[in-house]
């Protein structure tokens, strides 16, 4: 059956709220004053903050199925397209490297991996996946992908060890990193987004191309929504199991995380179109929406003016701790003044966000 397409308004509002909640973590009043969720977990473990990178590669997953099938039935031919991917990915790693240049712009303590360098990687390989492969491929390639990681990463001793470690900085991908890697990396020795666990990322960004095959699949919504959770839970569980032998840790993205994480974004993709998609139930969307039409440039525009209200100094401090110091000073606690602050530079960023939607541009980074 020929796929239909329409647009998603829950796939849109999912991606926006996703980079919302990115920016929300990313910049509190002070790093010395952050609720536990709000955190990262320090290694092993799994907060709430450790789901958003990647519901947002799974995001990438969905998009590119629905963007590329809708080019594909639209007549383009696959090489217009290779030449589009590639273009897009290597915009996206570039302005991954600038973000992590400036302020300083030091070539000489460049920092080469990021959040969107590994963006404009996971892009790269599930957009070539798709248009070369078809489902059950991917899923083969998915499946093959973690347990090649787990195998490696639990079975091969860490060079500089001697025996197998899964340490920060002590395990084969941080190896592999140093050896490969250029530049500095994130933790001196170790960097969250290197090049080996890299590859469980494309398969959290190949759950999406599977997600977005059952979306773009017959017309009936409700079999739908439930075919993506009913292939969430099982994800999920699987993933606690697995983590029995193998972490959960978002740092070496492990193959629990990848299915743990995966799964949940199964469910949530599902319930979404349920209730936005299926059931018109859309108040409260509008927002997400606006901040996922411009997802990545919205992103880099919060790193960007971060710059001002963290590194610039206003009466001889940061606009942060201004605003930190003002705050507690009426008696509002520390963490709470650093969630309110943080609320409302994601409020700053929906400004440019909303002014670019009204006019309708969309920047494709």
């Amino acid at each position: 059956m020929k796929p239909t397409i329409s647009r998603l308004i829950s796939l849109d509002a999912l991606r926006g709220f996703t980079i919302a909640a990115m920016i929300l973590v990313n910049y509190p009043g002070s790093w010395s004053h952050v609720y536990p969720p709000l955190l990262h977990a320090s290694w092993n473990g799994l907060t709430m903050t450790d789901f958003i990178y990647p519901f947002f590669l799974f995001i990438v997953g969905v998009s590119i199925a629905f963007a590329y099938t809708k080019r594909l039935q639209g007549g383009f031919s696959k090489n217009e397209m290779y030449k589009k991917i590639l273009v897009r990915s290597l915009k996206i790693f570039l302005v991954g490297v600038f973000l992590n240049l400036i302020p300083d712009f030091d070539f000489s303590d460049m920092r080469i991996a990021g959040v969107l360098q590994r963006i404009a990687v996971v892009f790269l390989v599930c957009a070539f996946l798709f248009l070369n492969t078809d489902w059950k491929k991917q899923a083969y390639l998915a499946g093959s992908l973690l347990f090649f990681y787990w195998l490696a990463m639990t079975l091969i001793p860490t060079p500089d060890e001697g025996v197998v470690m899964l340490e920060p900085g002590r395990n084969l991908a941080a190896w592999i990193d140093r050896i490969l890697l250029p530049g500095k990396m994130w933790e001196g020795t170790w960097d969250p987004e290197g090049l080996f666990s890299t590859l469980p990322a494309i398969v959290t960004g190949i759950l999406g191309l599977l997600a977005g095959k059952i979306l773009l699949e017959g017309n009936n919504g409700n079999l739908k929504a439930n075919y993506l959770m009913a292939i969430g839970l099982p994800l999920v569980l699987l993933g606690l199991l697995w983590a029995q032998v193998f972490p959960i840790n978002k740092h070496l993205w492990t193959s629990s995380f990848t299915l743990i994480t995966g799964g949940t974004a199964f469910i949530a993709l599902g319930a979404c179109y349920f209730l936005v998609d299926i059931l018109g139930k859309q108040k409260g969307t509008s927002v997400g929406i606006i901040f996922g039409a411009n997802a990545i440039t919205v992103y880099v525009l919060a790193d960007v003016l971060s710059l001002v209200f963290y590194y610039i100094g206003f009466g001889g401090q940061s606009l942060n701790m201004h605003f930190m110091d003002g705050i507690t000073g009426i008696g509002i606690s520390s963490k709470l003044a650093s969630l309110l602050y943080a609320l409302l530079f994601v409020g700053i960023n929906f400004i440019p966000a909303y002014l670019l939607y009204k006019r309708k541009i969309f920047i494709k980074l």
